[in-house]
């Protein structure tokens, strides 16, 4: 007897055809995307809290250096290891475009070159008031016992002029007249700030209101971040306001 094999029943199989295949590439490159978009916001975030939080743990230093000292540090210069210039204060080197004395204020963590770091790597900047007095033999707020002998001399007397604005539109002046326009001022009377150059610190601003924290005069801008684009603007200004600073030294006996 001669038996037939049976029929063999092969299931056909198929591959994925060029269409799907750029289908599912599609699909990875999208949620690839969002999952990256995602993962620098959540980076950003977490930067600019920590950023906050130093910058705050700054101006408490500063506060702190007042009430010990009787005046506030001056900055320390781009190569001046974390140390304010000059040593012991007066008419500073960098009033208003310099580093956060970090060595000088006992704060950690700093870098190797004793910068002390916002959230994202890069060097917290601080500027001072210049004001003088005849009653001060230098700038008053930098000067051993400079405010008390201001104070004494008449309270009013007292004029701190670092300019905080919104927007450098309608900004007038530069160096020690720069100044905010009347509908753009935040402050005008501010003792001095600290403040970071937020997630592009490390390279040079483009838009006009970035430009002015770092110009060389006492006029700065504190504002709404806005994104990447020619009014690009993501710093971090945090300023001592006169009323604040007398306190310290009040509850300390420094003033009167």
């Amino acid at each position: 007897m001669h038996c037939d094999p049976l029929p063999m029943n092969r299931a056909t199989q198929h591959g994925f055809t060029l269409l799907e295949l750029a289908i599912v590439l599609v699909i990875v490159a999208l949620l690839s995307t969002g999952l990256m978009v995602s993962i620098v916001a959540q980076r950003d975030s977490v930067a600019i809290a920590e950023t906050q939080r130093r910058l705050a743990e700054a101006r408490d230093a500063l506060l702190g250096f007042a009430a010990a000292n009787g005046r506030l540090p001056c900055p320390a210069a781009p190569a001046a290891t974390g140390i304010e210039q000059p040593v012991g204060g007066g008419n500073c080197d960098n009033p208003w475009d310099g580093f956060l004395p970090a060595l000088t204020l006992g704060l950690y963590p700093t870098d190797e070159n004793g910068y002390a770091l916002d959230g994202w790597g890069n060097p917290i900047r601080y500027g001072v008031t210049t004001y003088t007095h005849a009653s001060c033999p230098s700038s008053c707020f930098t000067t051993a016992n400079g405010v008390k002998l201001a104070w004494n001399a008449s309270v009013s007397a007292l004029a701190p002029d670092l300019n905080i604005c919104n927007t450098t539109d309608g900004a007038t002046g530069s160096g020690a007249s720069a100044a905010c326009a009347a509908g753009s001022r935040l402050a005008t009377n501010a003792v001095a700030l600290v403040f970071s150059r937020g997630t592009n610190g490390g390279i040079a601003p483009s838009s006009a209101d970035e430009l002015a924290n770092g110009n060389a005069d006492r006029l700065y801008v504190s504002r709404t971040p806005t994104p990447a684009g020619a009014n690009e603007f993501d710093d971090i200004v945090l300023w001592i306001s006169p009323h604040l600073l007398y306190n310290r030294l009040i509850v300390v006996g420094r003033l009167p």
